[in-house]
C-alpha cells in the first residue's frame, strides 16, 4: 500500500472523487501516492460557438465539476479535467470517426500546436480551476505512419486523435515546450501544488 506524502497530510480523512473514466487520469493521479474514488457522469462535451479556443478546456472541466449529481459531503474533494488541442486557433476534440481523426492528424502533420488541460477541484463550499498549457512539435508525417497509428491504437477518445504517450508521441513529436503530463490529460505540478493547500 501506497503510503501518503508527509506534504500531503492535509489530506487525512479527505475523501477524493475523481470524475474521469481516463485510465491515463487515473495512473497518474495514482503516481502522487493518493487514493480515490472513480464517479463519473457523462455530460455532453459541447462547446457555445462564440467560446474562443483557449477557454474551452476550462469551460469543459467547470461544466463536468458543476454537473457532478450529488452534493459533495464536507470530506470529499471533486477532480474534473478536460484536455483540448488547438491548431491554428481551432479547437480539435475526440474524433467523431476514421475519417476525422486522419484529417486531424494530417493537419498536425510538421506543425506546432497547443495543448490546452484544465482541472477542476471542488469540495461542499470552494471551486478552483487551474490551467496549462503545453506546445507541441510534429515533424510531417507520412500517411503511411497515421493509417498505421489509427488503425493499431484507435485514438478515438482523445482530443486531437493522439495520445503523446503513444506510438505516434514516440515517432512524430520533434519537440514539447511545457508539461508532458498537460499533453496527457492531467498537469500533476498543479493538482500537487493546489491539493497541498487544501483546508
Amino acid at each position: 500500500m501506497m503510503t501518503i506524502p508527509s506534504t500531503l497530510t492535509n489530506l487525512v480523512g479527505k475523501k477524493l472523487i475523481l470524475g474521469s473514466n481516463s485510465p491515463r487520469r487515473q495512473e497518474l493521479l495514482r503516481g502522487l501516492g493518493l487514493e480515490f474514488d472513480i464517479r463519473v457522469h457523462p455530460i455532453a462535451e459541447e462547446l457555445p460557438a462564440d467560446l474562443p479556443a483557449q477557454y474551452a478546456a476550462a469551460y469543459l472541466s467547470k461544466l463536468k465539476a458543476d454537473a457532478f449529481p450529488s452534493p459533495l459531503e464536507a470530506n470529499e474533494i471533486l477532480i474534473t479535467a478536460d484536455t483540448v488541442v488547438i491548431d491554428r486557433g481551432k479547437v480539435l476534440a475526440k474524433p467523431a470517426n476514421e475519417l476525422e481523426a486522419f484529417e486531424m492528424l494530417k493537419s498536425l502533420s510538421g506543425t506546432t500546436h497547443t495543448v490546452m488541460t484544465a482541472v477542476t477541484l471542488k469540495d461542499h463550499k470552494t471551486s478552483v480551476t487551474l490551467e496549462d498549457e503545453t506546445q507541441v512539435t510534429f515533424r510531417f508525417l507520412e500517411e503511411e505512419e497515421i493509417w498505421y497509428y489509427l488503425n493499431n491504437y484507435q485514438p478515438y477518445d482523445k482530443a486531437g486523435s493522439y495520445g503523446i504517450q503513444e506510438w505516434i508521441g514516440f515517432v512524430g513529436v520533434n519537440s514539447i515546450s511545457g508539461s508532458y503530463f498537460t499533453v496527457m490529460g492531467f498537469p500533476l505540478h498543479l493538482v500537487y501544488a493546489q491539493l497541498k493547500k487544501w483546508i
